[in-house]
């Protein structure tokens, strides 16, 4: 990998396809800075492996899109695909002298129909600011990343992305209805449909969602909503045994499912209440974070969670139908990464296992600190047992990073052991290429390879991602 100083000449024929992009495309469009190159070489996640780009190209348009890759295809050039920047596995780090292709630029709301709740929104717009712009017309889009601020609907659709909601409301794949999508070669297709239900074929938008950008470029993206929900309750509860506080997420979701239900272990709540002094209780072991928007009988689904978490030794427990106020409860929720990361480097896992599984999660996660001597930080959607264990380690501490990495490794194995998967949401990226095989076994990684190859022959999409073969 070259350094993002370097300024050796690219490849004869790496600049013969940027000559080419650059008068076929727009001014301004083609970028060669080395300090914008720089800027886009890695995602959110620390200490992978990242190259320098010949050039990074901000497209505006699907026609640009279909220029940049039938130009790639044609000199053999690797794209990476990129929307904001705020994935946590590496999945859009650039390779060096390949084109970073990204659609920040692409941030229409191109049709909104209530009729057949549905939207059309190009990549590039934040999560947020369609949330925002539907909930005018009393609208929603439910998939509510932690990240919602900051990261794009287009890095959602390639990395499956999940949020508080899930357990209620599904992830993002359950809520994508169809997509247009650039091929490798450049041409476009359209996939899914606007009906409620279609089996015409394969399945080929569940297929491109979660594909963190090895098969294709979405350059639309049709989207399914509905009416806003009612105003929410929140319930807040604290305990003194992080185990205690499993086994009442346990329960709870053998009945009506909450709207969401989060847990924080006592480090990260400590980490949140030292940075925005939240009045969180610091002396607690864990804090669950509940929701419910039923329709009917309110009251009697929040006093029903109450009663569980009291039967499992919380040691306060509160709710609030204020709007405001439950919203602070969730920001401390979301707050939790960037907590961490005040202190030094973060590593942020991504592992589910069956919601009956996440108090043995929980116990093996402590456990894996204690032997490591390493810190870690335990929080996540509990409701449907998609956790976030966080490790960090000091800046200069070479040997903390080791002790944190055998973590990471322990906690992916625990996850498996328990009959879980080693990403619930985030992807495979660079972060877990070793360990894709690992979950799938082999025969489904041939299959996976034979797809990326039908559909990108010359592999140059998003090149070594997802632990798939190298040309």
């Amino acid at each position: 990998m070259r350094t993002p100083t370097e300024t050796r000449p690219v490849p004869e024929h790496v600049a013969a396809a940027l000559d080419e992009l650059s008068r076929a495309l727009p001014a301004g469009r083609l970028l060669t800075d080395p300090d914008v190159l720089a800027s886009y070489r890695t995602d959110r996640a620390p200490d992978l492996r990242a190259g320098t780009p010949a050039a990074v190209i901000r497209a505006r348009s699907t026609g640009e899109v279909q220029q940049v890759m039938r130009t790639a295809t044609r000199h053999r050039v690797p794209v990476v695909p990129r929307g904001a920047g705020a994935g946590l596995h590496g999945g859009s780090n650039a390779v060096d002298d390949g084109i970073v292709l990204s659609m920040e630029a692409m941030t229409s709301i191109l049709d909104v129909d209530p009729a057949d709740r549905l939207c059309e929104v190009e990549p590039g717009i934040m999560n947020l600011a369609l949330k925002e712009e539907l909930a005018v017309d009393g609208l929603w889009y439910a998939p509510d990343p932690a990240s919602m601020a900051f990261c794009s609907i287009g890095g959602n659709v390639a990395t499956n992305a999940g949020g508080l909601c899930c357990l209620k409301y599904g992830v993002t794949r359950d809520w994508v209805a169809g997509l247009e999508v650039v091929l490798a070669d450049g041409r476009v297709i359209e996939t899914g449909s606007r009906t409620i239900k279609s089996v015409a074929g394969y399945d080929l938008t569940s297929l491109i969602v979660g594909s963190e950008g090895t098969l294709g470029v979405v350059t639309r993206a049709r989207l399914r909503i509905r009416p806003l929900p009612p105003p929410a309750s929140t319930l807040v509860a604290f305990f003194g045994d992080l185990g205690d506080a499993g086994r009442a997420v346990v329960e709870i979701c053998e009945g009506e499912p909450p709207a969401l239900l989060e847990i924080m272990d006592a480090s990260t709540i400590r980490a949140v209440e030292e940075w925005q002094r939240m009045d969180l209780d610091t002396d607690a072991a864990a804090l669950l974070l509940m929701r419910s928007d039923v329709a009917v009988d309110r009251s009697g689904h929040v006093a029903a969670m109450e009663e569980i978490c009291a039967r499992h030794g919380a040691t306060f427990v509160a709710r609030t139908d204020d709007p405001d106020e439950g919203e602070a409860f969730l920001q401390a929720r979301r707050l939790a990464l960037p907590a961490v990361e005040r202190h030094g480097v973060a590593l942020l896992e991504d592992v589910g296992v069956p919601r009956s599984q996440v108090p043995a999660l929980l116990a093996s996660t402590a456990r894996i600190a204690a032997d490591r001597g390493t810190e870690i930080y335990s929080y996540g959607h509990a409701g449907d047992g998609n956790m976030h264990p966080t490790l960090r380690w000091d800046h200069d501490d070479a040997d903390g990073k080791v002790r944190a990495m055998q973590a990471f490794d322990d906690i992916l194995e625990a996850a498996l052991a328990l009959g879980g998967t080693v990403t619930g949401e985030h992807g495979i990226g660079l972060l877990k290429e070793k360990w894709l095989q690992r979950e799938v076994g082999e025969d489904a990684m041939d299959v996976q390879q034979a797809i990326k190859d039908a559909l990108d022959p010359a592999g140059i999409l998003n090149p070594g991602k997802m632990a798939l073969r190298l040309r």
